[in-house]
Protein backbone atom coordinates (compact mmCIF):
# COMPACT_ATOMS: atom_id res chain seq x y z
CA UNK A 1 0.00 0.00 0.00
CA UNK A 2 1.20 3.20 -1.03
CA UNK A 3 1.90 5.84 2.39
CA UNK A 4 1.68 9.43 1.19
CA UNK A 5 4.91 11.10 2.21
CA UNK A 6 3.27 14.28 3.11
CA UNK A 7 0.62 12.78 5.66
CA UNK A 8 2.59 9.60 6.57
CA UNK A 9 -0.90 7.59 6.36
CA UNK A 10 -2.45 5.23 3.48
CA UNK A 11 -2.85 7.04 0.00
CA UNK A 12 -6.80 6.01 -0.54
CA UNK A 13 -7.71 8.48 -3.70
CA UNK A 14 -10.95 9.06 -4.98
CA UNK A 15 -12.42 10.84 -8.12
CA UNK A 16 -12.82 13.45 -6.12
CA UNK A 17 -9.18 14.68 -6.00
CA UNK A 18 -10.01 15.79 -9.33
CA UNK A 19 -12.10 18.19 -8.34
CA UNK A 20 -9.81 19.77 -5.81
CA UNK A 21 -9.05 22.38 -8.00
CA UNK A 22 -12.01 23.78 -8.88
CA UNK A 23 -12.91 24.52 -5.28
CA UNK A 24 -13.91 28.24 -5.19
CA UNK A 25 -14.83 28.38 -1.23
CA UNK A 26 -13.21 31.91 -0.15
CA UNK A 27 -12.23 32.16 -3.22
CA UNK A 28 -15.54 33.31 -5.26
CA UNK A 29 -13.67 36.66 -6.28
CA UNK A 30 -10.41 35.14 -7.82
CA UNK A 31 -11.18 31.60 -8.96
CA UNK A 32 -14.45 31.58 -8.93
CA UNK A 33 -14.42 34.63 -11.32
CA UNK A 34 -12.03 32.88 -13.51
CA UNK A 35 -13.67 29.75 -13.58
CA UNK A 36 -16.98 31.42 -14.61
CA UNK A 37 -15.89 32.09 -18.05
CA UNK A 38 -16.45 28.61 -18.78
CA UNK A 39 -19.27 26.38 -19.29
CA UNK A 40 -18.11 22.11 -17.99
CA UNK A 41 -21.27 21.35 -20.31
CA UNK A 42 -19.10 22.66 -22.96
CA UNK A 43 -16.50 20.26 -24.35
CA UNK A 44 -13.93 22.45 -25.83
CA UNK A 45 -14.98 24.43 -22.04
CA UNK A 46 -13.77 21.12 -20.47
CA UNK A 47 -10.70 20.38 -21.89
CA UNK A 48 -9.68 24.16 -20.92
CA UNK A 49 -10.69 23.42 -17.19
CA UNK A 50 -9.04 20.21 -17.65
CA UNK A 51 -5.73 20.73 -18.57
CA UNK A 52 -5.68 24.27 -16.91
CA UNK A 53 -6.67 22.93 -13.75
CA UNK A 54 -6.90 19.27 -12.93
CA UNK A 55 -3.80 18.00 -14.96
CA UNK A 56 -0.79 20.65 -13.32
CA UNK A 57 -1.76 19.14 -10.07
CA UNK A 58 1.48 18.69 -7.97
CA UNK A 59 1.32 14.85 -7.16
CA UNK A 60 3.53 12.39 -7.73
CA UNK A 61 3.91 9.80 -10.46
CA UNK A 62 2.48 6.72 -7.88
CA UNK A 63 0.08 9.27 -6.69
CA UNK A 64 -1.39 9.92 -10.44
CA UNK A 65 -0.85 6.25 -11.23
CA UNK A 66 -3.39 4.96 -8.11
CA UNK A 67 -5.56 8.19 -8.84
CA UNK A 68 -6.45 7.30 -12.46
CA UNK A 69 -6.40 3.86 -11.34
CA UNK A 70 -9.52 4.81 -9.16
CA UNK A 71 -11.23 7.00 -11.59
CA UNK A 72 -11.25 3.68 -14.11
CA UNK A 73 -12.61 2.04 -11.59
CA UNK A 74 -15.53 4.25 -11.02
CA UNK A 75 -16.03 4.64 -14.44
CA UNK A 76 -16.30 1.00 -14.87
CA UNK A 77 -19.15 1.00 -12.47
CA UNK A 78 -22.29 2.22 -14.11
CA UNK A 79 -23.53 3.19 -10.97
CA UNK A 80 -21.27 5.44 -9.63
CA UNK A 81 -22.91 8.66 -8.99
CA UNK A 82 -20.70 11.68 -10.62
CA UNK A 83 -23.25 14.24 -9.61
CA UNK A 84 -23.04 13.50 -6.06
CA UNK A 85 -19.57 14.42 -5.91
CA UNK A 86 -20.71 17.95 -7.28
CA UNK A 87 -23.35 18.63 -4.45
CA UNK A 88 -23.00 21.65 -2.01
CA UNK A 89 -22.48 20.30 1.23
CA UNK A 90 -23.39 23.04 3.82
CA UNK A 91 -20.71 21.51 6.69
CA UNK A 92 -18.21 21.35 4.03
CA UNK A 93 -15.85 24.21 3.85
CA UNK A 94 -15.68 23.65 0.28
CA UNK A 95 -17.91 24.21 -2.83
CA UNK A 96 -17.75 24.78 -6.71
CA UNK A 97 -18.73 27.61 -9.18
CA UNK A 98 -22.08 28.35 -9.35
CA UNK A 99 -23.97 25.73 -11.67
CA UNK A 100 -21.95 22.90 -11.40
CA UNK A 101 -24.28 21.37 -9.07
CA UNK A 102 -26.41 21.14 -11.87
CA UNK A 103 -24.01 19.48 -14.66
CA UNK A 104 -25.86 18.22 -17.59
CA UNK A 105 -23.72 14.63 -17.27
CA UNK A 106 -21.20 14.44 -14.98
CA UNK A 107 -19.58 11.24 -16.19
CA UNK A 108 -18.91 13.08 -19.51
CA UNK A 109 -16.88 15.02 -16.82
CA UNK A 110 -14.45 12.51 -15.23
CA UNK A 111 -14.57 10.45 -18.90
CA UNK A 112 -12.61 13.89 -20.27
CA UNK A 113 -10.52 13.80 -17.51
CA UNK A 114 -9.27 10.48 -17.62
CA UNK A 115 -8.71 10.64 -21.79
CA UNK A 116 -6.78 13.80 -21.12
CA UNK A 117 -4.92 12.56 -18.07
CA UNK A 118 -4.22 9.01 -20.23
CA UNK A 119 -1.71 11.42 -22.08
CA UNK A 120 -0.64 14.45 -20.27
CA UNK A 121 0.13 12.30 -17.74
CA UNK A 122 0.98 9.15 -20.06
CA UNK A 123 4.79 9.00 -19.06
CA UNK A 124 4.54 9.08 -15.94
CA UNK A 125 1.73 6.49 -15.87
CA UNK A 126 3.88 4.07 -17.67
CA UNK A 127 6.87 4.42 -15.11
CA UNK A 128 4.43 3.82 -12.18
CA UNK A 129 3.34 1.12 -14.10
CA UNK A 130 6.30 -0.96 -14.74
CA UNK A 131 7.21 -0.64 -10.79
CA UNK A 132 6.33 -3.41 -8.33
CA UNK A 133 3.01 -1.98 -6.57
CA UNK A 134 3.24 -4.32 -3.77
CA UNK A 135 6.56 -2.47 -3.21
CA UNK A 136 4.95 1.06 -2.66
Amino acid sequence: MYIDPETSKPYLPSPAYFLCCFDVYDREETLGDELEQYNPNIAVDREVLILKYCMPMKRSYRQKFLLVGCLKSALQDERYDFKSLFQYDPEACSSFPDGWDEMVDSRVFFEDIYRIAMVEWGAELKKASLEDQATW
